[in-house]
């Protein structure tokens, strides 16, 4: 199962150099994109290092890590909400992601203008919070039409249902059009429900790169620091890199790019650090299975339920499910393996309501 981001931000921003450097991928950052007519999309493993724990244990032939598949769109997301055609495609690329980057540019290169001339990160936060906005305001409106249009032919339930929708639509509408996004409204479970099915953007969580220049490293952490205390929430949460230095170091082998890193005092990989807090603001956790010369890593929402983990394996595990056998990977490391585990009764036998833990080691049983 991969993960889902979405990037955007404004033209000249370096999202472009943010998606070469996570996906390792080789896309212009000269010539940004035509508005509405494609985008780029590239896959990026998520490195695990306690699949190496595993590894050790097991010795399989086969490690798998969850992937993160990106989608740079270079078109407005403003532009998109307006548009029915290929724009609308690519809104609808959008609308399926499990969280949003929108990378901001603070990096000064006279060569590069900053189209609104200067710049300004507080500014250009503000612009892509309205762009958002505007889009999830164009299909609430949309939808409030179709309500309307559908009520006249309703019988009495069916304008009751109606009725509860639009007037959740309504409030969304009206916080919104406070500048309020939805991520911040905490709305209630029917709210969260109507919500769900439209996949409204300003419901996602938000990553706010900050794209700064080489000088700026030693700046890094109070930039973060300050952009943090204004925009950071359950959903939000702002980071500083340097979207140049990070594509440039991808494109080396490991060795050589820690070496770089130490040059610039750097303690971590900022697409590491990218794809870590991504994952925190997804509410995601990991657990793994280790099977016929194979380990691997799986991603799955905070409280997932056993059976639903099951069939994010196969439909059929999902299905026929009738037990989960668990442990935790730092237990299965101390057993030395499952046989040394289940004689030292640590293997948890789980039903399909067990809920899945972070680092859980897990082998579901079924029949078809």
């Amino acid at each position: 199962m991969s993960i889902n981001i979405g990037i955007i931000g404004l033209p000249q921003s370096g999202k472009t150099t943010l998606f070469n450097a996570l996906t390792g991928g080789q896309a212009d950052t000269n010539t940004h994109i035509t508005e509405g007519i494609s985008s780029h999309v590239g896959i990026a493993r998520v490195q695990e290092p306690r699949l190496d724990t595993l590894v050790d244990i097991f010795h399989p032939k086969k490690v798998v890590h969850v992937e993160v598949k990106y989608i740079d769109v270079g078109a407005s997301v403003k532009t998109l909400a307006q548009d029915k055609g290929i724009g609308g495609e690519l809104l609808n690329q959008l609308n399926t992601v499990d969280t949003l980057i929108v990378v901001v540019r603070a990096f000064p290169d006279d060569s590069i203008p900053h189209p609104q001339g200067s710049l300004d990160v507080a500014r250009d936060i503000a612009t892509m919070n309205m762009e958002l906005i505007f889009s999830d305001l164009a299909i609430i409106e949309r939808r409030l039409q179709k309500i309307t249009e559908f009520s006249k032919a309703a019988n009495a339930s069916e304008r009751q249902t109606f009725n509860q929708e639009k007037e959740i639509l309504q409030h969304l509408q009206a916080e919104m059009e406070k500048d309020k996004p939805i991520r911040e409204l905490h709305p209630e479970a029917a709210a969260s429900r109507i919500i769900a099915n439209y996949q409204l953007l300003t419901a996602k969580p938000l990553l706010i790169v900050i794209n700064i220049g080489e000088e700026q490293l030693p700046e890094a952490t109070s930039i973060e620091e300050e952009i943090n205390t204004k925009y950071s929430g359950a959903k939000c949460q702002a980071i500083t890199l340097c979207g140049k230095l990070e594509m440039e170091l991808s494109q080396l082998d490991d060795d050589a790019a820690r070496e770089c890193r130490d040059a610039y005092g750097l303690n971590e990989s900022g697409l590491a650090r990218t794809i870590e807090i991504s994952y925190v603001l997804s509410d995601l956790i990991t657990f793994f299975t280790a099977a016929s010369n194979e380990v691997r890593a799986w991603s799955a929402k905070k409280e997932t339920a056993a059976v639903t983990a099951a069939g994010k394996i196969h439909t059929d595990m999902e299905k026929g499910f009738i037990r989960a056998e668990s442990i935790s990977l730092d237990k299965l490391a101390e057993c030395g393996g499952f046989a040394e585990a289940r004689k030292q009764g640590q293997l948890r036998l789980e039903g399909k309501d067990y809920i899945i833990q972070d680092g859980d080691v897990i082998t579901f049983l079924f029949n078809v």
